[in-house]
């Protein structure tokens, strides 16, 4: 069966991509709409943000989840970040009935200002210069709600930038058995003005994931760090908080 077959069966599916308005990250966002247009038009794909003063990646991605309907495949899809359509595409169908969350790429490729600039001048995207980011395991997600509540989301404490994705791999890995699901293909991770790494905020997300660290491979330990998590969430969502 065609994989453009097969991807019409499991619709409907959504394309949520985190996204609070930067300037250097426009264009990367504007490709990526479009790319979505062209590449996977039966797709329903829209933005999503959290009310944290700080853009917080890690509640974006839980709302949008969150809102989803029972069984619906959800693609959470970073708006600097690029798939490719038949990797995407078997994603999605293999997400469907598994209760893991799917990764469509055993290769991430940041392009950086020079190949985002290729791209930008029509260069195919599997032709821009690149820099391999090896271990990567953001930039798009496949999932449904009942795969991503089984292991508690991504911690909504890692705010602004680092550590929620693999923090919530480590989660992933270690209540579910196994790692997320990869898929043969590619990523590209398009040109934007980075976040700081530095300050309380940051070294606070630095503290939380060595403590994911800690309770690696320990269901009993990452359950109760994933827990803490959840109430946490609950705690900062109360009326008057």
């Amino acid at each position: 069966m065609p994989v453009t077959r097969i991807l019409t069966d499991v619709l409907p599916v959504s394309v949520l991509i985190p996204w609070r308005p930067q300037p250097s990250r426009l264009d990367a966002f504007d490709r990526l709409r479009a790319w979505y247009e062209r590449e996977i038009p039966e797709a329903t794909v829209r933005t999503i943000d959290s009310p944290d003063l700080v853009f917080n990646l890690a509640q974006c991605r839980n709302l949008g989840v969150a809102a989803a309907a029972p069984g619906e495949v959800v693609v959470l899809n970073d708006a600097d970040t690029i798939p490719e359509a038949d990797a995407l595409r078997t994603a999605i169908a293999a997400a469907r009935d598994d209760h893991r969350v799917h990764l469509p790429y055993t290769e991430y490729r940041w392009l950086g200002r020079s190949g985002s600039a290729e791209y930008a001048g029509g260069t195919e995207l599997i032709d821009c210069t690149y820099e391999l980011v090896h271990g990567a395991c953001s930039g798009v997600y496949v999932t449904t709600p009942e795969a991503w509540q089984a292991h508690g989301g991504q911690d909504e404490r890692f705010r602004g930038w680092g550590f929620e994705d693999a923090a919530w791999h480590l989660a992933h890995s270690t209540l579910l058995g196994s790692a997320p699901v990869r898929h043969a293909g590619r990523v590209y991770a398009l040109h934007h003005v980075g976040a700081d790494r530095f300050g309380s905020q940051y070294d606070a997300n630095a503290a939380l994931m060595d403590r994911y660290r800690g309770v690696a491979g320990d269901a009993d330990g990452m359950a109760r760090l994933v827990a803490e998590a959840l109430s946490a969430s609950r705690a900062l969502a109360a009326p008057g908080a």
